[in-house]
């Protein structure tokens, strides 16, 4: 089995009246792409911001690298690329001197992986931050993120915003980053998008995991489990 890149051992953070996660374990493996999947409000962003080493768990660890990302954030974002769950810019005047300023922070000096992201994802850089479409926007954060080039990639609903035909050149993406090797957690309400590139997804529900499917399995298994909803008992009956 690959090393395990990313470990969530019985993490829990309780914001109290039933909000929070609740005891999560998952192992994420290098060069694997993993799936998160849940409503909205199930506990996908918690889980992430803890990865991220944003909060402070109530309980239980998460490891990055070996690292523990509240105590050791700076180490873990050196291999970490992050697409957060709610976009918000600077106040810079363009896309292209947001990219000036992220390049910067990530010390990136070759710019054709970004040029290369750019042109995958139709953007135009020049255009207004402020005047931007929330799928300008989404496109703007892909390029921001996947541009520093890091082994990890962490992506909360990287998907948001995205009319369908955008939706699959953002998968053919992931796919590339799959194929150079990246171990990519990405979270999502749409079982569809995660069904194609993901090789396991976890399945949360009011901030607990209910399971994990290996998706190879699922897609080629010989036996597949099936519900049959009836509107009225009677009908039931009757079958």
């Amino acid at each position: 089995m690959s090393e395990t890149i990313i470990s969530v051992e019985h993490l829990t953070k309780d914001y109290g009246q039933g909000r929070g996660i609740f005891d999560l374990s998952l192992d994420i493996h290098e060069g694997e792409v993993f799936g998160y999947l849940g409503t909205n409000g199930s506990g996908k962003t918690t889980t992430i911001r803890h990865m991220m080493g944003f909060p402070k768990a109530d309980s239980g660890t998460v490891t990055v690298n070996g690292l523990n990302p509240w105590k050791q954030a700076p180490d873990v974002m050196k291999s970490v690329s992050y697409i957060p769950g709610e976009i918000a810019f600077p106040d810079l005047k363009t896309g292209t001197d947001f990219f000036k300023v992220q390049a910067q922070f990530l010390g990136v000096k070759d710019f054709s992986y970004m040029n290369h992201l750019i042109d995958l994802l139709g953007l135009d850089p020049s255009a207004a931050l402020k005047r931007m479409s929330k799928g300008m926007k989404q496109k703007t954060a892909i390029v921001a993120a996947l541009m520093g080039d890091r082994d990890i990639l962490i992506l909360d609903e990287p998907t948001t915003g995205l009319d369908p035909l955008m939706r699959e050149t953002f998968l053919e993406l992931i796919r590339e980053e799959k194929a150079r090797g990246r171990t990519i957690f990405m979270s999502s309400h749409i079982f569809e998008e995660i069904e194609e590139v993901c090789d396991r997804v976890a399945i949360i529900h009011d901030g607990r995991i209910q399971s994990v499917i290996n998706l190879s399995e699922f897609r080629h298994g010989s036996v597949r489990p099936f519900g049959v909803e009836f509107a009225e008992e009677e009908s039931a009956k009757t079958c």
